[in-house]
């Protein structure tokens, strides 16, 4: 018996394994390479931090008039605005005033409702959210759920130290492989009916600062 229920422990294993590892080509192939939407005009720009060229290319998108708004979410509670933001100086005033920056996010579903809290409040209705393309995917899946009813433009960005050629770097290989992790995690709970954020960011993320 004891042989039986080992080796049936061993097949489970192996078909998870294999599973996961199939699911992950598939992920790692379907990541963006490229801005399917570049001109349709929203509500606002939302930039998730935690990458290069996040900040860059949001404040690229404001100047160019791809929104009248921009907010950035995850800073952290020390950061202000001046600080964190100095390319936003070369905006013009009226730009500038309108960039707005979320303090209480720590991570992906912390985004997501410290966005929909803030979006609540400036009567938002369309955003052009701005994450790494590796990080889209996951990304798009919090914030539908947070924000249900918004119009979600994705625009991914490419750091330059993720590779194209993953499997060929063990740095990023592992990066996707802990992303495609967590969103199978996140889909698998929200499909539960379950939510990714703690209880207590439903209130911590409706405190943002201007």
């Amino acid at each position: 018996m004891r042989k039986l229920l080992l080796s049936a422990a061993i097949t489970i294993a192996a078909c998870a394994i294999c599973a996961w590892a199939g699911g992950l080509l598939w992920f790692a192939s379907t990541i963006p390479t490229d801005v399917e939407d570049r001109a349709t005009h929203t509500d606002a720009i939302v930039v998730l931090t935690g990458g290069s060229e996040r900040i860059e290319t949001g404040l690229q998108l404001l100047g160019d008039g791809l929104a009248e708004r921009l907010f950035v979410s995850g800073v952290g509670e020390q950061v202000k605005t001046g600080d964190f933001l100095p390319q936003a100086k070369n905006l013009p005033n009226e730009l500038r005033d309108n960039v707005t920056v979320g303090k209480t996010a720590g991570n992906t579903p912390g985004n997501a409702l410290e966005t929909a809290a803030w979006a609540r409040s400036m009567n938002v209705h369309s955003i052009r959210l701005v994450t790494a393309a590796y990080h889209m995917r996951r990304s798009l899946l919090e914030f539908h759920a947070a924000m249900p009813g918004v119009m979600i433009v994705p625009h991914a960005v490419f750091p330059p130290n993720v590779k194209t050629d993953w499997w060929r770097w063990p740095g990023t290989a592992s990066l996707i492989a802990r992303e495609y992790t967590k969103y199978i995690l996140t889909w698998a709970i929200q499909r539960s009916g379950f939510s990714t954020a703690p209880a207590s960011r439903l209130t911590m993320a409706a405190r943002t600062t201007s």
